[in-house]
This record gives structure tokens, sequence and C-alpha cells, in this order.
């Protein structure tokens, strides 16, 4: 077993506090998001590693399957709102990654083999989103999922508003994507968000027993499997991204969006109730 930084994928040096952690074993690329101080929210540090890590992990001919993860008590808790309200204030000042959430999602959406996420707590944002994009899906009995956007008066992202109701049926979905409630791990195993649900300390076990069994089977058998299961779906997705992104860019720096990350900023719950009519 080896553990490496996404600095260098080939390498295995420890490097026990880079943004994301990279272990492989029998031909399971273990991806870990390491930012537990900050509930593994993604800075643009982390979503550049973890597309990194993707592309080389799709390249690299040694490894089957990817199984995704997080450190400490969350899995991911979405896009780091202290690095948006920089943005948002600052445009001028604000630094942009390599890929950034968009070259993350276009990652995700052209990786070839199974991807495997365990999701070990905290799921909010792309934090749950990226379970369109799951061949499995397993999920810890103390986890639990949001998608905010409501309440941060933004849109869908990450074609979400195409991938879950496909996944889980549209009524769900329109819960799950507007209402920014918290689903528990039976909720989304019931509505078909996860596929199994396994208590905490058998999460990883039981997600890495299944990657096995795949991992097991001819790469280029799994590459094609994959392919004609998500082919149909490639030009639907592209659809969903340009009006989710045309959308979002509408509403980012609304009056009803600056209401929500001063909430966010101050410790307080957002007030809509006196924006201008139609925000």
């Amino acid at each position: 077993m080896t553990q490496q930084s996404t600095t260098d994928v080939g390498a295995a040096a420890v490097t026990p506090n880079a943004p994301l952690l990279v272990d492989d074993e029998s031909r399971i690329r273990t991806l870990t998001l390491n930012r537990p101080e900050a509930l593994n929210a993604c800075n643009e540090a982390l979503y550049d590693a973890l597309t990194d890590a993707l592309l080389a992990a799709a390249e690299d001919p040694s490894v089957a399957v990817v199984l995704l993860t997080g450190a400490g008590r969350a899995f991911c808790a979405g896009t780091d709102l202290v690095e948006m309200a920089s943005r948002v204030m600052d445009p001028d000042g604000y630094v942009e990654g390599k890929h950034g959430f968009l070259g993350l999602i276009d990652a995700l959406v052209a990786f070839p083999k199974p991807l495997v996420i365990a999701v070990n707590g905290l799921g909010l944002g792309i934090g749950t989103t990226i379970l369109g994009f799951a061949d499995l899906a397993f999920m810890s009995t103390t986890a639990k999922l949001k998608c905010p956007f409501t309440s941060l008066a933004v849109a869908p992202e990450a074609a979400s508003s195409f991938l879950f109701p496909q996944l889980i049926g549209r009524q769900n979905a329109t819960w799950a994507l507007l209402s920014s409630e918290w689903i528990s791990a039976d909720e989304a195993q019931e509505m078909g968000l996860v596929w199994k649900v396994a208590e905490p300390d058998r999460l990883l076990s039981e997600a890495r027993r299944h990657a096995a069994v795949l991992a097991a089977k001819p790469i280029s058998s799994l590459i094609a499997c994959k392919r004609t299961i998500t082919a149909p779906l490639r030009e639907q997705i592209a659809a969903a991204r340009q009006r989710e992104n045309d959308a979002f860019v509408e509403l980012l720096g609304g009056p009803a969006n600056n209401e929500a990350l001063a909430a966010f900023a101050e410790g307080r719950t957002p007030d809509f109730t006196n924006l201008p009519p139609g925000w």
C-alpha cells in the first residue's frame, strides 16, 4: 500500500497536510479529501487537486477503480464560502485555480472508470451533487446531506438539475434541490441517492469490498461497460450544466446572494423578507 500526495501521483511520499490524500492498493485508488478543519470544503486548491487526481487515475493503467471519501467528520461541506465571499467582494484580486469547480465537473463527466463514493459525514453542495456521478455510492448511518442552493440564493450545480431527477425521481429531486433541508442516510437510500448504508466503522470496508469486486475485472471491460451506461447522458448533462451556469451567474452577487453570504459571515440566519420584489 502506498500513500502519496496529488502533487505527484507517481511518488510514494506521505504528505498528510496535502488537500487530497492518494492511496493505492489492489488496483483501487482511494482519494481522501483532506481539509478536516474546514469540513473538507472545496477551495481552489482542493478543486485542483481532486481534478488532477481524477485525470491521473483515468490515464493510469494500474488503476481500475477510484474510491472517494473524506477525512474527519465531514465528507465535503461544498464550496468554501469564505473563499466564495472573497471572490464576490474582490473579484479583481481573486486568484482562480487551474481547474476550479467547472474543471472538476468536466473530469467527473469524462471519468471512464468506476467511481465509488463513501460519504463518511456531512455532505453539502458538491458534497451531495457529486453523487450524481457516482457509479456506486455508500453512506454512513450518521452522515447527512444537503443541497443548500436556495438558502444561499443560487442555482443548482454539477448537472444535478438533470442527474437527480434521473437518479431519484422528480419529486425527490425537487425536494433535495429546492428545500435546502437535510437528508438522512435512510432517506438518501430510500430515494436511491446512495446504494448502501453502513455503520461508520464499517463504511470504508464495505465500500472497498465492493470496489475490490470491480477492480478484479478487466479494466478494458469496466471502461466499456461504463461508457455504454453514461454515453446517452452526455448531451443532456452538457445542456443542464449550461442552464445551471447561466442561472448561477445571474444570481451570484445579487441582493439575495449578498444577504446569504453576509449572514454566513456574521453567523446568523439569512433574512430574505426585505429583498427587492422578485428576489
